[in-house]
């Protein structure tokens, strides 16, 4: 059973980890935090830039867009890392004195923000090109709609996949400590790792590795959560299942109380609507006959809750 007390030896030292234990929260989970919320922010600004580019009509900002994507996406994050950390060092010991961690949060966002980009330009062609056609009809620039309509839309879309790249900066920050982080900087990983060689076992790094569960597992089930709640939307248990048992309940209640339900008919001539000087609809004609359920129908943006309309109806409507 030797083999066994040395694994333990080796990772359930728990003197070592309650000795680190402070120290990973007050230090490590803090600082970890701290690199992963400000570069996930920092990300999401360059990402929307990017994803504005990206879809733009004109080559010269979509193509600097895309080469910025396929750089920082294809580089190791590490390699950035290190590359922005040592090669901006000069710069950044002018702006921000010996610590290197803001140029680490800078190597972050400039990741993030190459995914982001992604995230919200694939968000943003996934809406419905209907939106747009409805906010011309509606008088709005282009511009206008974007920024009001479909760019809110389509980052809705995105929420959870937002969130999944916070986790993958939360592990990313664990790469940080490569250029050289002051004592009161230092992230998880750092926290453990220094005091697993003051230890001489793993312990520490095996409780920094609970740490990054314990942020991140809690959030992959959140995004799980708010995935489906996008998608499927909140259910609610219904018994009315169409508009013809809806009919039917009540009529069988007002004949329940003595009263006569009877449907009304609608007789439509000539119906038109126009946008300005553009006629969408000219001289439709619509029956609907007393007791029926008609429905109106059609993808969003077709113009089904308009109110710009020419029409002539019939005396029999107003039944």
């Amino acid at each position: 059973m030797n083999w066994l007390e040395n694994l333990r030896r080796s990772f359930l030292d728990w003197n070592a980890m309650a000795e680190v234990l402070p120290t990973m929260i007050t230090v490590g989970l803090k600082n970890t935090l701290i690199l992963a919320a400000a570069s996930t922010v920092l990300g999401v600004v360059i990402g929307m830039v990017l994803a504005i580019m990206g879809i733009s009509r004109s080559p010269w900002l979509r193509i600097p867009a895309r080469l910025y994507t396929d750089i920082f996406r294809g580089l190791p994050a590490i390699v950035t890392i290190l590359l922005i950390g040592q090669g901006f060092a000069r710069i950044g010991r002018e702006l921000f004195g010996p610590s290197p961690y803001p140029l680490g949060i800078l190597a972050l966002s400039l990741i993030a923000g190459a995914y982001i980009g992604e995230i919200f330009r694939s968000g943003i062609q996934s809406v419905d090109r209907g939106q747009m056609e409805a906010c011309r009809a509606l008088s709005m620039s282009y511009g206008q709609g974007m920024r009001l309509i479909v760019v809110p839309q389509g980052v809705s879309r995105v929420l959870p996949a937002l969130v999944n790249q916070f986790i993958g900066n939360v592990k990313d920050s664990s790469l940080v400590y490569f250029l050289g982080l002051l004592a009161s900087e230092r992230e998880i990983f750092r926290v453990g790792q220094d005091q697993a060689v003051v230890t001489g076992n793993l312990s520490p790094l095996l409780l920094a590795g609970i740490f990054y569960l314990v942020v991140t597992v809690p959030l992959t089930h959140v995004v799980n959560a708010i995935d489906n709640r996008l998608r499927i939307g909140k259910q609610r248990p219904a018994i009315i299942t169409s508009g013809l048992e809806e009919v039917s309940e009540l009529d069988g209640a007002s004949r329940a109380s003595g009263a006569v339900f009877k449907g009304g008919s609608l007789d439509v001539r000539n119906l038109g609507m126009a946008y300005g000087e553009l006629d969408v609809l000219k001289g439709v004609n619509l029956s609907v006959k007393p007791g029926s359920v008609t429905c109106i129908i059609g993808p969003s943006g077709s113009g089904k809750s308009t109110r710009r309309y020419r029409a002539r109806l019939a005396p029999s409507s107003r039944s």
